[in-house]
This record gives structure tokens, C-alpha cells and sequence, in this order.
């Protein structure tokens, strides 16, 4: 089954700037994108930060920093902060509606409802008892200094969505509380900004993960009597730690953009695995967003939570180093001091786990390098053969096989204390393609035991 592809397209990535984007949170940004760049439409990313106390200016620019340095631009920006009248404007009407009503409890009051209705092995349900109180009540309320918190009614009937990954889902409202809109303090709360900012940007589909489906469900209510039509929906399996619990904010820095960007991961490698993860595809690399967006369909995703293991993106990072073209690599190489030029590139790129490995092939190249010589009569020997300049890719072969007929040597015999007197090192790069690089004045030093 392949998903339709829609004419009019707009998505957006709402996180909250409370933290660090880890790998859970892009997976949101990135599927969004996909599916706005293949059908041709817009990625909107909206910073939902009516939170206050725990929103800063820094998590917001990171999360704009994080985004950049995958290459998931952006083409509508907003803040929650900024619309605070939108969201007021909709809390009149739905008030006006009678569907948005005052509440008095105290959190301890609304706590001891909730046990109560527990020991009695009931659905915790708020029971609507602010829908019955008198205006003498009210004034009492308000008279011991108490303000309201709003909630919004739920209509008393099944809220049905066509999800794009699960299929037509029902949502029971007699299983749910009323949703508190509007705090006591009034500031808003998530939900009501959220459908406000999806009917005035014109939001076609929301993608997002399978813990908010029942969230839908409220939104689609709300959306509706505001006189709106709901977006499509589309809720994706969540992303789970190799121990099986969800991944956050606070227990996994070391899954955040920032650190994987520290650590030196590939951004492409994270969005190529991201893309495949949970799916029937072929998790393979790829250079180019538009390369992952030409191949990805929201109808692939499985229902199926998904547990990350840092071992696949090591993979696929050393994967998409495997295939990097010099082109691309050559502007990094330069600013690392190691363009050596394609043929390096080339020879050692199959050697890589992260872009930083260069170096050290590259201090390999052209020294100095401390030789390990474990026979020195054996690397005299070895050094006697050396055949002249020019070198190819044939010249190491011609040059083991005299080795082996002066020596005798064969096998890892003859070729470990090569690479060991060449390099330092017992594994690399094909030597064959290394040791042209290397030049017959280094080899030679290399072998007679002098750092060169």
C-alpha cells in the first residue's frame, strides 16, 4: 500500500525548547520534512513555548541549530509566545460556545476525587462537577481568592480520525477527563495553541508519534467547534532506548543532536537510519535529503515500537563515509589540513568511521611515523627490493613478491611487518593503494627504523 500523495501540503515540528532535540524528537522533524519534500510542500517549525518557567532562548536556538546542521530547513517559522491574542481570541469563542467552563478544585481536591474513584475500581474521570455550581458558589470561590482553571467539554459521542499508519481509529471521550485548556494563572496549556496554530497555518497533515493518538482525538473535538476542519493524521511507532523505555530529554543526553554532533556522526547518517528505522525498506546510506525523500512513504511505517541501538548509526556513519564522493569531502579535508589529494580520499575513506579518522591516515602518509620493526635483517632485506620510481597500484605486488623470494616469507609473515614498519599500524588502508602515497624516500626510512 503506498500513501496518496496529497495536492496541498503543509507539516510542522512543534517541539518545546525545554531541552536538547534528541533522536526521538528529529525523528518527528525529519518524517515531517520527508513528507512535505516528496509531495512537494512546506515544513513549517513552530516552537511551542508558552511554557515560561521552563522555555529558554538557548534550547530554542539550539533546536534551530540542531535542525540547520541536518538540513532540515525550514520555509514557516513561528512562536507560541508571539500569538498569546490567537489563542485568547479562540478561548472567547469556545466559552461563548459553552464549551470551554470555569473549574474551582484545588490540585489536592481533584487529587482526592481521582483516589477515591480509584479504590472504587473507576475510571479517574473528572465528574463535571463545575458545570453545577451556582453563581453564589462561584462567588464564594472567588471570594477565598481562587481562580479558575478551564476546561474544555468533550462531546459525548465516539471522535473518529482516518490515520495515514493506522487506519480509521475511534477515540471514547467517556474514558477522558475534560482537557484543562487554560491554567489558574492563564497561561495555556498545549493543547488549545496547538489547534489554533494548525487551523490559522493551514496545517494539511499532523505526523507524530503514537503517544498522542488519544491526544488527537481531543484536538479533532476542539478543532471542530471552532468551526475548523481537522488535518490529517498520521502517528508513527516511538523510538525506545536498547532497554525498552522511551527515550527522554533528561536520560539520554548521549542521544541528543548536540552530542552525536560532538561525537562526530555523519548528519546524513542520522537522517538515513531515522528514515528507515521501522520499516520494510532497506536501511541503507544515502548522500542526499532528496535522495531519502524520493524513497520514503508514510505507509511504510509499521505500528511497532522501535528500539535505537547506537551500534546500527556506527554502521551506517561508516557507511556513508564509505561512499562520499572527494567532491564533497574535499572542502572538510582542507579545513582539517588533510586533502592529499582524490587517490588519498579514495584509498582511506574505506577506513573510516568518522570524518576525523583522516587525520591519522593522512600523519600516516606524510609522517613523521615511529616504524615498528620487529626484525630488522627481515626490513633490510624488504628495503634492498624497494623497486624504483615511479609507483602504481601494481608496484606493491611486484615488490612483496621480491620480498618473498629474498625472504621466504609468505602470508602474514611477510605482510604484517610490512604494514607495521610502513605505517605503525597492524590494520589500514589497502596497502597496495597506501604505499604510492607513502613514496619510496619515507618507505625506505620507515624500514631502515627512522621516524619519517
Amino acid at each position: 500500500m503506498t500513501s496518496p500523495v496529497p495536492s496541498s501540503v503543509i507539516v510542522r515540528f512543534a517541539p518545546s525548547p525545554t531541552g536538547n532535540l534528541h533522536v526521538g524528537n528529529v525523528r518527528a522533524a525529519l518524517f515531517n520534512y520527508l513528507f512535505a519534500k516528496k509531495a512537494g510542500g512546506k515544513f513549517m517549525l513552530r516552537l511551542d513555548d508558552t511554557d515560561n518557567e521552563r522555555s529558554t532562548e538557548a534550547y530554542a536556538q539550539g533546536i534551530e541549530t540542531d535542525l540547520a546542521w541536518l538540513g532540515l530547513t525550514h520555509d514557516i517559522f513561528a512562536r507560541q509566545s508571539d500569538r498569546i491574542a490567537d489563542y485568547e481570541a479562540a478561548a472567547t469563542k469556545l466559552k461563548a460556545a459553552g464549551r470551554l467552563y470555569a473549574c474551582y478544585e484545588t490540585a489536592g481536591e481533584l487529587d482526592r476525587k481521582r483516589k477515591r474513584q480509584l479504590a472504587m475500581k473507576k475510571p479517574p474521570v473528572y465528574d463535571r462537577a463545575a458545570l453545577d455550581l451556582t453563581a453564589d458558589e462561584v462567588k464564594a470561590f472567588e471570594a477565598e481568592g481562587r481562580k479558575p482553571h478551564w476546561r474544555f467539554k468533550l462531546a459525548d459521542e465516539e471522535t473518529t480520525f482516518d490515520d495515514l499508519i493506522h487506519g480509521h481509529t475511534r477515540i471514547d471521550p467517556a474514558s477522558l477527563s475534560d482537557p484543562v485548556l487554560i491554567r489558574e494563572d492563564g497561561r495555556f496549556l498545549y493543547t488549545l495553541p496547538s489547534v489554533v496554530d494548525d487551523i490559522d497555518f493551514a496545517i494539511s497533515h499532523v505526523i507524530r508519534g503514537a503517544d498522542h493518538v488519544t491526544n488527537t482525538g481531543v484536538q479533532v473535538q476542539i478543532t471542530r467547534a471552532l468551526g475548523a476542519t481537522p488535518p490529517t493524521y498520521a502517528h508513527y511507532s516511538l523510538l525506545l532506548s536498547v532497554d525498552g523505555r522511551p527515550l527522554s530529554k533528561r536520560l539520554d543526553a548521549d542521544f541528543s543532536l548536540q552530542a552525536m554532533r560532538a561525537e562526530g556522526l555523519e548528519p546524513m547518517a542520522i537522517n538515513g537510519l531515522l528514515a528507515r528505522l521501522g520499516t520494510s525498506d532497506v536501511v541503507e546510506a544515502k548522500l542526499t535529503l532528496d535522495e531519502i525523500a524520493a524513497g520514503f512513504d508514510i505507509a511504510h511505517l509499521g505500528r511497532a515500537d522501535i528500539r535505537f541501538d547506537p551500534a546500527d548509526l556506527d554502521k551506517m556513519n561508516a557507511a556513508f563515509l564509505h561512499m562520499l564522493p572527494y567532491a564533497d569531502a574535499q572542502p572538510r579535508l582542507a579545513v582539517a589540513g588533510c586533502d592529499l589529494g582524490e587517490s588519498f580520499w579514495e584509498t582511506v575513506r574505506p577506513n573510516l568511521a568518522r570524518f576525523a579518522d583522516v587525520k591519522l591516515w593522512a600523519s600516516v602518509v606524510e609522517g613523521p611515523v615511529s616504524p615498528v620493526i620487529e626484525d630488522a635483517a627481515f626490513a633490510a632485506a624488504a628495503a634492498s627490493v624497494l623497486p624504483s620510481e615511479p609507483w602504481t597500484g601494481d608496484t606493491w605486488k611486484l615488490w612483496t613478491d621480491a620480498v618473498k623470494e629474498k625472504t621466504g616469507a609468505k602470508g602474514k609473515a611477510l605482510f604484517m611487518p610490512l604494514r607495521l614498519a610502513l605505517t605503525a599500524h597492524e590494520h589500514g588502508p589497502e596497502l597496495k593503494n597506501l604505499l604510492p602515497l607513502i613514496g619510496r624516500e619515507r618507505a625506505l626510512a620507515r624500514l631502515s627504523g627512522a621516524s619519517h
